[in-house]
């Protein structure tokens, strides 16, 4: 399959969008495109160390895509932050805009080469696997939003964060790779956090409506 293709599929008709839309609208498609282009990269990145390593599909995606993607997704979120110093709604939305899209890209790329006429297939797809991804990049948004109280620590917290996100993708992917009740696990852990993270938002919500 190529993923090029399809990325081509994807990206012109957002590109396209861009100057009829303003605001928030923009900005979403904006990162949500970002989000495609960072899964698209982070394949070639992925296919490369494990050809270099030598490793399997199975421990590359334990040892080093975690690593590969989440560095990556951090990057965009990170110059956004950095350069433009947005508000706390902004760069939570620009942080899930990234997650959907490398997330419906991944998903996609996955879906065409096969398994589609298995639907549990499919749903471990979406609700797992996708979910991880919206979780790992909301979950570099509250950190970027609580650097901006503490800018001193700015570099230790970027580092800090990295670590959180990679930490749970690869324990995400250790999960499902073995059979049984750690696949059960795994399956649910995204969405357990995706409950948890709504209602962290909410109550930061409250707080900051006071």
């Amino acid at each position: 399959m190529y993923v090029e293709n399809l990325f081509v599929c994807f990206s012109v008709p957002l590109c396209i969008a861009l100057p009829f839309v303003e605001g928030g609208a923009r900005h979403f498609c904006g990162f949500l495109l970002s989000g495609m282009t960072i899964c698209l990269l982070t394949a070639y990145v992925n296919s490369f160390f494990m050809s270099v390593t030598g490793l399997s599909v199975d421990d590359t995606a334990i040892f080093i895509t975690p690593i590969c993607e989440e560095c990556m997704k951090l990057m965009p979120l990170l110059f956004y932050f950095l350069v433009f110093c947005p508000k706390d709604n902004s760069l939570l939305a620009s942080a899930v805009a990234v997650g959907v899209g490398f997330a419906t890209f991944e998903n996609c790329c996955y879906l065409l080469s096969g398994e589609t006429e298995n639907l549990s297939y499919i749903l471990i797809r979406g609700f797992a696997v996708g979910v991880m991804h919206i979780m790992c990049a909301v979950g570099v948004g509250f950190g970027l939003i609580f650097m901006t109280r503490v800018r001193h620590m700015a570099a230790v917290g970027a580092l800090g964060i990295l670590a959180l996100t990679v930490t749970f993708h690869a324990v995400c992917n250790l999960l499902v790779s073995v059979p049984g009740i750690s696949q059960s696990v795994s399956y649910s852990l995204p969405l357990l956090t995706a409950f948890i993270g709504f209602i962290a938002l909410s109550i930061y919500k409250k707080q900051t409506s006071k």
